[in-house]
């Protein structure tokens, strides 16, 4: 059995087993995506979360929060509020821990060149511990100030979903002509090596600095499709 072949049997064989997730079902922001990577013979996704705010109960021997070995005492996809946090807290008997995780997504690709264009980075993230061994080591208002910047970064993640949507359909479209048509995918590999050719000698006989070094990256990314460009760092 050629490559090809045995990724599509084993995308058949992954799409059609049950979703095992706690929720069960993808999550409605990111339902649009997923089904549109699935529709494509070079991708499935294999798991997703459009991001949520997390309250977790976890040992009390030590800050690390291990989800699998402990209590889930809030989850939510939505904007969460202080009252819901406080009545949560009172369940803790470890290192309670509010969490915000961003936008995730687990996708099998057929080549490296598939993998290429989905390779994108983010650090849009929040993690603060809150009680010891079940005692609250923060205040209310500090409860709610947490709790705003936690929403703001769940509706900057909404946008970087769409946004990341919006640029995927554009590359894979852009993919496709190029495909279609050898000769514009002669001229874009051309185009590539140049540049290649220029950082090079760019690079050549030069102290190369980490802003220097960054740069040559993001020069090469423009290639790659959809990369660290679209999730900014700076966030």
């Amino acid at each position: 059995m050629d490559r090809i072949a045995e990724f599509r049997k084993w995308k058949v064989q992954c799409l059609s087993k049950a979703d095992l997730s706690r929720k069960g079902s993808v999550d409605e922001d990111v339902v649009e995506l997923v089904q549109f990577l699935n529709m494509r013979d070079e991708f499935f996704t294999t798991s997703s979360c459009a991001g949520r705010i997390l309250l977790l109960d976890g040992g009390i021997n030590g800050f690390e929060v291990q989800k699998q070995n402990c209590c889930w005492l809030l989850v939510t996809h939505k904007p969460c509020v202080k009252d819901d946090v406080i009545v949560a807290l009172k369940k803790a008997n470890g290192d309670a821990t509010l969490k915000f995780e961003p936008f995730v997504l687990h996708v099998q690709c057929r080549q490296l060149q598939d993998a290429q264009i989905l390779a994108v980075r983010s650090t849009h993230g929040l993690e603060v511990p809150l009680s010891h061994k079940g005692k609250l080591m923060v205040t209310e208002e500090y409860i709610d100030f947490l709790l705003n910047v936690a929403n703001q970064k769940m509706e900057e993640n909404k946008k970087r979903i769409e946004r990341f949507y919006n640029c995927l359909q554009h590359v894979l479209e852009r993919e496709t002509m190029t495909n279609l048509h050898p000769k514009i995918k002669e001229k874009n590999n051309s185009s590539y090596t140049h540049k290649k050719q220029r950082n090079q000698e760019k690079a050549h006989g030069q102290c190369i600095t980490k802003e220097n070094d960054k740069e040559l990256e993001n020069d090469d990314d423009d290639d790659l499709g959809i990369n660290i460009t679209i999730f900014p760092e700076d966030y």
